[in-house]
């Protein structure tokens, strides 16, 4: 664990490949029936490397709505003044003599804590180490989620029937050829898929690129999250009004940059959605067309059953521009303690609350937003800082009853 300058304190730990702490025949230790010390493995032996480390960058989820989820990314560099951390010195702690193998190495295990809470965790996809004759020798490793598994799996041929999105999520994941064996949080979901009848999912589709298409139908959202489970939350809609962190440029928590957009490319005023039965729905709102012209969206090969087009194409309608906040930026020596666990433990879905002064204005500018995508860079002795990417959503509040505001039936007052 290693301090980071007005940050906090964090751990990076990574597979060593080398699994110390099961039971193992033969060994005076560890062989021992009913130890309790070294059970059945195998089990994974993490090995903290913070020490080595100088700066991390970690990226996951979308920047914008229209965006596919993909990977999550964490890039590390380590700094090697003894040539422990490379793939030739069997001396080293890393090593695992009982295999004859380099402990630090590609398709190992890797997480990222602070404070005790996960920010990522994945897999390493390469391990590249820089020798200098005359310096230090530099280790930089790339890692991804657990959606760079998914992203290696491709299916067989697959008979499917009529099936919500969560349940085709559930079945995927299931599929031999995939076996998804991690954590996941499937939220239940009343969108079908199916066509109306059976249908065969080809030899060879790539399973990431499927989970994207049912998040396309779903217009949800899917990823890993900070702790490593795989997420599927529903369509889009109302959120209930709970940021975890409010942002104000004048008293509230601190930030120091903010990112507005104002795009006419935002505007849909035509939608079109065809699933690969060939049936489709339209939508269009005319009065925007006459404004802006026509600005089309269209989605080919939806997974939708018929009956289920004409509510996503009715959906994707955005009639007017709006300027928003689209993305924050924060520096942790900007914020309080408590201020600081809130936002490294934010997660994609979240709420935050963003308050900026416009000078002119006379007065403030305030917006709840969704996370869509969460940007990190840590520098060991520089800091950290976080830029988080925003959706608008439509916010909701909890019915408090005898409250003048918040006790009134109405669409925007809801039961908790």
């Amino acid at each position: 664990m290693a301090s980071v300058v007005q940050s906090g304190n964090y751990l990076l730990e990574l597979d060593t490949g080398w699994d110390v702490n099961s039971f193992r025949l033969d060994d005076a230790l560890k062989g021992v029936l009913d130890n309790t010390t070294y059970p059945l493995g195998p089990s994974t032996q993490y090995a903290d490397i913070t020490e080595f480390v100088t700066a991390v960058k970690y990226k996951r989820g979308r920047e914008k709505p229209d965006d596919q989820f993909g990977a999550g990314t964490l890039t590390f560099v380590m700094r090697d003044e003894t040539g422990i951390l490379g793939p030739y010195d069997s001396s080293s702690p890393y090593y695992d003599p009982n295999n004859n193998q380099p402990g630090l190495a590609p398709m190992r295990r890797v997480r990222f804590s602070r404070e005790g809470e996960y920010l990522f965790q994945g897999t390493v996809t390469a391990f590249d180490y820089a020798f200098e004759l005359a310096g230090r020798n530099i280790v930089t490793v790339q890692c991804a989620d657990d959606f760079y598994k998914l992203a290696q799996a491709y299916l067989d041929t697959w008979n499917v029937a009529v099936e919500t999105t969560s349940e085709r999520l559930t079945s995927l994941l299931a599929l031999p050829e995939v076996d998804y064996t991690a954590s996941t949080s499937i939220a239940t979901s009343s969108i079908d898929l199916g066509h109306d009848s059976a249908y065969t999912v080809p030899a060879g589709t790539n399973a990431l690129q499927y989970v994207g298409q049912i998040q396309e139908a779903e217009q949800g959202r899917v990823f890993m999250s900070r702790d490593g489970v795989l997420t599927f939350q529903t369509r889009i809609g109302t959120t209930l009004s709970a940021p975890v962190i409010t942002f104000d440029d004048n008293g509230g928590s601190n930030y120091n940059a903010l990112t507005v957009e104002f795009d006419a490319d935002n505007v849909i005023n035509r939608s079109q959605i065809i699933n690969i039965g060939g049936a489709s729905a339209t939508a269009q709102d005319l009065n925007s067309q006459a404004k802006y012209f026509i600005q089309a969206k269209s989605i080919t090969g939806s997974l939708l059953e018929n009956s289920e087009l004409q509510a996503l194409a009715d959906y994707l309608i955005v009639a007017e521009p709006e300027p928003r906040f689209t993305a924050i930026t924060t520096k942790f020596a900007l914020l309080t303690n408590t201020e600081r666990n809130n936002v490294a433990t934010i997660d994609i879905g979240d709420t935050v609350a963003i308050t900026k002064t416009i000078p002119g204005l006379g007065s403030s500018v305030s917006e709840e937003l969704s996370i869509e995508g969460i940007e990190a860079d840590i520098d060991y002795l520089g800091g950290h800082r976080v830029t988080l990417y925003t959706s608008p959503t439509t916010i909701v509040y909890q019915l408090v009853l005898d409250d003048s505001t918040y006790g009134v039936l109405d669409a925007l007052n809801v039961l908790g």
